[in-house]
């Protein structure tokens, strides 16, 4: 996030606090100057956040009582870059409705400008359909925490075998790959880096405890993917 967005964010926070919060006030704690405060409440109600002022000497603003909407600071640009994202994820997989759900979701929490914004570049985009790209997002979503955070995943998987087993990794990343996920990883009872399809992952679940980070034997997963190490993947 850039200065002018965190300062807003952080312009935001203290108004969500209840109450006045008078200019030179404000301007102390966001150690910036009296003008920048006024500039960077107007974007707030650029944005659609309600914020009322008091003129004259003494001048103060509040945040409008029952307005504690998220503090979506977005711009039109970031608005078109996430609604066409998801239009992407939408033709890439069409029978799953994850990615639609999201969107109307966003759609409905965004300010009115950039509700039209987002409903124009919907309008105004087509994605040529590719082969369906399933994913497990709630899945995906226990792995990208795991990669934060260095944890570990345990699940079950079916090799292309048919043969099950119980695995547990230090995720690295998760990438789309010739039409299909897959979770770069480190196998821990294997003590080597292996390759999975995310479809054939069940049972997804993160482990308590705190764990050494695995530190990547390669520049990037791209590279990884074309030599020896790649091709002993799962």
């Amino acid at each position: 996030m850039d200065a002018p967005s965190h300062r807003t964010l952080h312009l935001l926070s203290l108004l969500q606090t209840g109450g006045e919060w008078s200019v030179p006030d404000l301007a102390a704690r966001l150690a910036v100057s009296p003008r920048t405060v006024r500039r960077d409440v107007q974007r707030l109600r650029d944005l659609g956040y309600d914020v009322r002022s008091r003129p004259g000497p003494g001048a103060a603003y509040r945040l409008r009582p029952g307005a504690r909407i998220p503090p979506l600071l977005l711009d039109a640009d970031d608005v078109t870059t996430i609604i066409t994202g998801l239009l992407v994820l939408e033709a890439w997989s069409p029978e799953d409705p994850a990615a639609a759900v999201a969107r109307g979701k966003i759609e409905q929490v965004l300010p009115p400008g950039l509700r039209r914004r987002a409903a124009a570049s919907a309008l105004s985009t087509q994605i040529l359909r590719a082969e369906p790209v399933p994913a497990e997002w709630g899945a995906v979503g226990t792995l990208a925490d795991a990669v934060a955070q260095d944890a570990r995943v345990a699940f079950t998987y079916t090799d292309q075998h048919h043969r099950a087993s119980e695995r547990v990794i230090a995720p690295h990343r998760h990438v789309l790959r010739k039409g299909r996920w897959y979770v770069v990883g480190f196998d821990i009872d294997r003590d080597d880096w292996r390759l999975f399809r995310l479809d054939r992952m069940r049972e997804v679940r993160a482990l308590p405890g705190v764990f050494a980070p695995r530190e990547f034997p390669f520049a990037s997963v791209e590279e990884w993917l074309t030599s020896d190490f790649g091709r002993s993947g799962s």
